[in-house]
Formats: C-alpha cells, sequence, structure tokens
C-alpha cells in the first residue's frame, strides 16, 4: 500500500493546546480551578446561547450526574435508544432507575416518537434521546411529547457539539444535556463532559455532586462523587472550543463532497430545518457491509467504523426482550467513513475511489 493510513477519526493537538497544558503545569495549579470556571463561561457563550454549563471529568459522569440532579432514581424509568454507545443505558442504571429502549428512524438513526409515546407508562420519569452521529433528534417532538405527558426530556448530545434545530442550538431543548469531550468529539479536552441547564436547581446540584457534595470547601451539602474536571483538560477545551465551528464547516464540506460522489451506498440524509455537525458521517450499506469495512482497510489503507454493531438491548449488561426491528436494521448496515477535518481533497478522493469500487465490484 502506498498511501498513508486514513484513521476513521483522529484529534487535533497543536502547539495552541500544549502551550495552554504547559501554562497550566507551570502555574502548579492542576485540579479544578480558574481554568476550567473559564471554560464553562467560554463553553455557554459559544455553543449554548448563554445557557449555564457545568464541567464534569467524562461524558458518562455528565450523564449520570444530570439525571441524579434531575431526580432521576430507583423506580423510575427513562426511555433510551438501543442504538447507540453503551454510556446512555449504562447512566440510567447507575441511578437505580429503569432504561427502556426505544426503536429508531432510520433517516437519522434517531429515537422514533411514536414508538416512545407507547412506551410511557406512570414510572417514566423521562425521555433521553441521542443527536446521535451528530444530527439533531426531532427536539420540537420529543419537548412537545413530553409536555403532554408530564415527563422531563434529557439531551445526550455527546456527538452534537454546534448542531442545531431551526436554528436553536442542540443542548438548549431539555432539563438537561451532556457533551462528550473525548478525544476523537468534534472537539476535546483530552477527556471531559460538559453538562448544560437552564434550571437553577440542577446546576447546583451538579455542582455538588460533582465535587464531594460541597461548593465550598469542607461545607459537604450532600453525598457526591469526585467527578470534577481538572485545570489541564479545561486548558486543552478552552483552546479547542475556539477551532470548533470552523472545523465543523470544514466537516460539512468534507460530507458534502462523499455525498455528491459516494455511489451504491445510502448517503447520510438531513432533516429540514437540521444542522448536521457530522460527528460521523454513516452510510448505509445493505449488503456486504463488513467486507466493505475490512477490504476498505485491507486494500486501500482507508479506516472506517461500526457504530453500533450491537444493539445496547441485546448487550448481556441489559439483556432486554425489546423488538426493536429498525434498529436491527441499522446495527447490521451501517458503516462510518472519515470526514474530519484533517482530510485533504485527495483524502477524500481516495475515499471516494474506494468505497464506488468495491461496491461495484460486491466488496
Amino acid at each position: 500500500m502506498s498511501h498513508d493510513f486514513i484513521p476513521a477519526a483522529r484529534p487535533i493537538i497543536g502547539e495552541e493546546e500544549r502551550a495552554a497544558v504547559d501554562a497550566v503545569l507551570a502555574s502548579g495549579m492542576l485540579a479544578q480551578g480558574k481554568q476550567v470556571a473559564e471554560f464553562e463561561t467560554e463553553f455557554s457563550h459559544v455553543l449554548l446561547d448563554g445557557r449555564a454549563s457545568v464541567a464534569v471529568n467524562s461524558g458518562t459522569s455528565g450523564l449520570h450526574l444530570g439525571l441524579l440532579a434531575s431526580g432521576v432514581g430507583p423506580g423510575d424509568e427513562v426511555i433510551v435508544p438501543s442504538f447507540t454507545f453503551a454510556a446512555t443505558g449504562n447512566s440510567v442504571a447507575l441511578t437505580g432507575a429503569t432504561p427502556v429502549f426505544a426503536d429508531i428512524e432510520l433517516d437519522h438513526y434517531t429515537l422514533d416518537v411514536a414508538h416512545v409515546e407507547s412506551l410511557i407508562t406512570d414510572k417514566t420519569k423521562g425521555i433521553m434521546p441521542v443527536h446521535l452521529y451528530g444530527h439533531p433528534f426531532a427536539a420540537e417532538a420529543f419537548a412537545a411529547l413530553a409536555k403532554k405527558h408530564g415527563i422531563d426530556l434529557y439531551e445526550d448530545a455527546a456527538q452534537a457539539h454546534g448542531a442545531a434545530l431551526n436554528g436553536k442550538r442542540v443542548g438548549t431543548f431539555g432539563k438537561f444535556a451532556m457533551f462528550s469531550l473525548y478525544p476523537t468529539k468534534n472537539m476535546t479536552s483530552g477527556e471531559g463532559g460538559m453538562v448544560s441547564t437552564s434550571d437553577a436547581g440542577v446546576e447546583h446540584k451538579l455542582r455538588l455532586l460533582r465535587n464531594q457534595g460541597m461548593e465550598t470547601q469542607y461545607q459537604n451539602e450532600l453525598v457526591g462523587f469526585n467527578n470534577r474536571m481538572t485545570d489541564l483538560h479545561a486548558a486543552i477545551g478552552r483552546v479547542q472550543l475556539t477551532k470548533v465551528l470552523g472545523w465543523t464547516k470544514q466537516r460539512q464540506e468534507n460530507a458534502a463532497f462523499l455525498t455528491a460522489n459516494l455511489e451504491g451506498v445510502g448517503t447520510p440524509k438531513v432533516a429540514e430545518g437540521a444542522e448536521h455537525v457530522y460527528h460521523q458521517y454513516t452510510v448505509r450499506v445493505p449488503e456486504g457491509r463488513d467486507e466493505l469495512h475490512a477490504a476498505l482497510r485491507s486494500e486501500y489503507n482507508i479506516g472506517s467504523g461500526v457504530y453500533y454493531p450491537v444493539p445496547n438491548h441485546r448487550l448481556p449488561s441489559f439483556n432486554s426482550p425489546a423488538e426493536l426491528p429498525n434498529t436491527e436494521i441499522a446495527a447490521r448496515e451501517v458503516l462510518s467513513l472519515p470526514v474530519h477535518p484533517s482530510l485533504t481533497r485527495d483524502d477524500l478522493e481516495r475515499i471516494v475511489t474506494a468505497v464506488n469500487k468495491l461496491v461495484k465490484a460486491g466488496a
């Protein structure tokens, strides 16, 4: 193989991030402090139209603490997708509540509103859809559904920094929302998460829960966790935040090139009024998905990803009897191709050429 490997995803870390970390190291103040507070304020301004943000040490922590701060606990049910990373359902289970798995619609791989409504019971505390792959879920419809049934809407926005629906940013629809800052997300802090909320009570409880139940040292108001973000991680995140909107534009341009030129696969659909930020550029391959995935690597030195091959309801950790036909179809057929902003036009042309040839040949 004469070409360099094209990874499915790649964190972009430059001199500015390194300098920011060095400055924190030189300060001697490494734990949660000024950098975290500044990162929270800036994240709110850049991505959330000023909605309050609380930094934590991972996306999973953000979901877990968001649910706890919203009053979710034993005896409650929260409706979630099965077609997502396990952290969504795990965070519900960690509160003592029960995740109830619902099916998706196949245009955007996000929760199906009608199926969710059919699962609502008197135990349902809330609905937690995922803005999967960077495409917004039907947030307005879910907000209306939650209001109709007197339950909460929570947003798993782990993959959707800067996405929007009808001009409104994701992360501003639910009682809380969580953004992951894992290395391969659209922006990173090295590891971490950010929780947004407009509910002052939820915000206060989030700040207590992440820090052993205290905002003032030794004034512990409740039993909490050590889920703090460090200033080292926040320093990286602050630099990345200055770049993420430009990177998003590049992702969208790369996605448009792939959509215009790929043949024989189902390219991503974008709902009317939605802004897709392409955390993943995910195609449908009705026949031979696994063979295409393998051949891209072995024959063309191109990485791709299958997100997610085993639906959560079939994992041993949940072992749910739910029947979710659209989820099963997606798990068999989806393949995510590189779209990250470090790709060159030559890279994109290589991806298109490889996919088109392999699909035509039957991979």
